[in-house]
């Protein structure tokens, strides 16, 4: 079957892994991404993944509350790197070779990221998960996604939320919020919507690199989404 992305990148939060919970880790949750994953993985599609913290610490939420900031979001990193370990744990389980490479070095428990031994783990059909976000503080998880994916040479990232994709206003509060499946860079810019954080939006649209924002909770999504059928909003 023709592929329209034959290489992506998948940002997920780490909220996504919590479900109903909203912190930790729910064995489900990660059970039912896996599946997405080996069946998008099953296609053919090189695919890396890039996961935020926020189920266990939010570096910038830590600092607000007395924290200092670069320390916050160190510890953030380091909550990336227990959820890329759990989901690579289930992703095993379901079959499939992983690696686990962090910008902050800890070899005992992850590959250092090397982009050249990234590109090959990829080549070879490994699923690359990419943890410990930039390695620098100030910087989210959001940004390391579209810094990874242009240095994979991915030629989409894909959002997975909770939502369908854009809308005008949040679904969850506004009944009257409607849903846009098609929107230009400059649209997302002038209209405030907040599809990603200022720095990785500006990275993908400096870079020509497109953004699916799609609900990874709907079951097929992600393999919608990869062989290129209408599935939430792609920005571009």
């Amino acid at each position: 079957m023709a592929l329209k992305y034959s290489s992506a990148l998948l940002k997920l939060s780490g909220e996504a892994l919590a479900g109903e919970r909203g912190f930790g880790l729910d064995s489900q949750v990660l059970e039912s991404l896996a599946e997405e994953i080996r069946s998008v993985h099953a296609l053919g599609a090189r695919l890396s993944l890039v996961i935020g913290g926020g189920n266990i610490i939010r570096g910038a939420s830590a600092s607000r509350e007395g924290l200092d900031r670069v320390s916050a979001d160190y510890m953030g990193m380091l909550g990336t790197v227990i959820n890329a370990l759990a989901l690579q744990g289930v992703l095993e389980q379901f079959g499939m070779q992983t690696r686990v490479m962090t910008a902050i070095r800890m070899e005992s428990v992850a590959e250092p990221y090397i982009r050249r031994r990234a590109m090959r783990h990829l080549e070879k059909g490994r699923i690359v998960i990419f943890a410990a976000g930039t390695g620098n503080p100030f910087f989210s998880t959001d940004t390391a996604g579209v810094l990874r994916a242009l240095e994979m040479e991915a030629e989409v990232v894909l959002k997975g939320t909770s939502v369908d994709g854009v809308y005008t206003a949040d679904p969850k509060k506004d009944a009257k919020a409607e849903f846009i499946p098609h929107l230009s860079f400059q649209e997302a810019i002038v209209k405030n919507y907040a599809v990603m954080d200022a720095n990785a939006f500006g990275l993908c649209k400096a870079n020509h690199l497109p953004i699916i924002v799609f609900n990874i909770n709907r079951p097929g999504a992600l393999a919608r989404v990869i062989r290129g059928d209408a599935e939430g909003t792609i920005v571009q």
